[in-house]
């Protein structure tokens, strides 16, 4: 491989990780289902694949587009904030009961519930589109031909690792959250996340 191809790939995978490993309710959402053990490959791919497919289409230029409708990112914006308020409640609903999460975890989450939740983290969330197509697809410019392509291949694997870490690596955790008064404390952490999201969403609007 290679110099300009692999300084691509690196400048890719160091800009994609920060732009990834940050609170967020992707990653607030994994590392819960993490702890839970509960469709953790599922839901690390669907992520990371997600990330991928919007990573790609950044690098073939369609950034530019989505940067010149701010109707469209004004719909995305109040459909993802009225969505992170939802599940915001939903979380402090359960840091009210935190023994639930025992026997949730018993019992199980059913995989397509889940998976929509994690489809509309992904996809509701506008940030998602301004950090992988528009931002990462811009600075994509600044590489050529097989370099292009390895800077979009370096940021897609960040996702990968990010997410594959962050599902399993929960479960060194989990000593600490056999208390529910743990559970209690990050379901409000999860709940706080969201609406603070939701928030600057729509001051974003303003």
């Amino acid at each position: 491989m290679s110099t300009p191809i692999l300084t691509a790939a690196i400048s890719g995978f160091l800009l994609g990780a920060s732009l990834i490993i940050a609170i967020g309710a992707q990653n607030a959402f994994i590392l819960r289902q993490g702890l839970l053990r509960q469709h953790v490959f599922v839901l690390s791919l669907i992520c990371a694949a997600s990330d991928a497919l919007l990573i790609g289409l950044g690098v073939a230029g369609l950034g530019t587009l989505i940067s010149q409708s701010p109707r469209l990112i004004s719909v995305v914006t109040v459909g993802g904030a009225l969505f992170l308020f939802a599940y915001a409640i939903i979380a402090f609903r359960r840091a009210m009961k935190p023994a639930a999460m025992q026997a949730a975890k018993s019992v199980g989450t059913k995989l397509w519930p889940a998976v929509a939740a994690c489809l509309a983290f992904t996809f509701l969330n506008p940030h998602v589109y301004l950090d992988t197509v528009v931002l990462l697809g811009s600075l994509s410019a600044a590489h050529e031909g097989q370099a292009r392509l390895a800077y979009g291949i370096g940021a897609a694997s960040a996702s990968f690792v990010w997410f594959f870490g962050l599902g399993y690596g929960a479960r060194l955790l989990e000593p600490v959250f056999a208390r529910p008064a743990a559970w209690r404390v990050l379901d409000v952490l999860i709940g706080l996340v969201m609406a603070a999201i939701g928030l600057s969403l729509l001051s974003s609007l303003v």
